[in-house]
């Protein structure tokens, strides 16, 4: 007899690991209409110098090639949003980056409601995905029923905003139930678009990487040129403009998971600590972080950029 695992066992598991919503859905090869406009965004060099966007296009839009005898994807989201915020009078790093990484927080996390699921579901097998493997989290968060994407292209879950960590869980049973995808509920709002400082959002659902504060600041490895540095405006690391001005993240709640939030150093953080950061110092500040993936050099050339062409 097939074993059908229980979705409500599932959702009830993951939010007691503290995961804030979960939902399910089918492993299947992503719709043709996605993969058209992957392949569109792709075709246009929006990607920028993140080549890796290119690479395992059929892994990417089929879950069925990342995990054997796939049946169920189950998608998990960890809010992020920040209940203490670093004073708008200094540098900005972008809020999802406050805490520590969150690779290894989501990962964690997946593997424990993995291990907890296998105790009662024996032949149950799985692989944990948060951010680093060729598989489209928004999407499959979608088919889950757990929000939708945005004009911004970030996913927004009722109740929650934009603010979250995706995960997923692939596993090789079925379920008794799966979740329906929401329709796009953001109705005539623009705000995203009319507040992105470089025009990246170029429009709706088209988001330029070559434009994006965010790449421009984190995996960009070149100089930043004089024009893109005057839309930086105080920001080092990433950019939080187009979730400020969602009316979505009205609803959004402070996170209180203890690895999240931000030690009292960065909160203290002024200018002139940041324009005299050593790298020890650096390395101590974020210990265990996602601003990592900048390295010392990116951000100091981040702040540098910041510093003299300031508007």
């Amino acid at each position: 007899m097939e074993t059908i695992i229980a979705s409500e066992e599932i959702k009830a598991e993951a939010l007691s690991l503290g995961f804030d919503v979960c939902g399910l859905a089918v492993a299947e090869p992503v719709d043709t209409s996605v993969t058209c406009y992957l392949k569109r965004w792709l075709d246009k060099g929006n990607q920028a110098e993140m080549t890796y966007l290119c690479n395992h296009f059929e892994k990417r839009c089929n879950p069925l090639t990342l995990v054997d005898g796939a049946q169920t994807v189950i998608s998990v989201a960890l809010n992020y949003y920040p209940s203490r915020f670093i004073p708008s009078t200094e540098y900005q790093i972008a809020w999802y980056a406050y805490g520590k990484d969150y690779h290894e927080i989501v990962k964690n996390k997946l593997l424990l409601l993995l291990e907890q699921l296998q105790k009662h579901y024996p032949t149950l097998a799985g692989r944990a995905f948060c951010d680093t493997a060729p598989i489209l989290e928004r999407y499959w968060a979608w088919k889950a029923g757990l929000g939708w994407i945005g004009k911004n292209t970030l996913l927004i879950i009722p109740h929650f905003g934009s603010c979250l960590f995706l995960g997923e869980l692939i596993i090789n049973l079925k379920s008794d139930k799966y979740g329906t995808p929401l329709p796009e509920r953001c109705g005539d709002c623009s705000l995203c678009l009319d507040n992105c400082p470089t025009k990246a959002l170029e429009a709706q659902y088209e988001l330029n990487a070559n434009r994006c504060i965010n790449y421009i600041t984190i995996e960009n490895k070149g100089e930043i040129s004089p024009q893109m540095a005057s839309s930086l405006h105080n920001t080092i690391y990433g950019c939080n403009k187009c979730q400020e001005v969602c009316p979505w993240n009205r609803h959004a709640k402070g996170n209180t998971m203890p690895e999240l939030q931000p030690n009292e150093n960065l909160l203290g953080m002024r200018r002139a600590d940041w324009e005299t950061l050593t790298e020890e110092q650096y390395k101590q500040l974020f210990s265990k972080s996602a601003i990592k993936r900048a390295k010392y050099q990116g951000l100091m050339r981040n702040i540098r950029a910041v510093r003299y062409h300031r508007k």
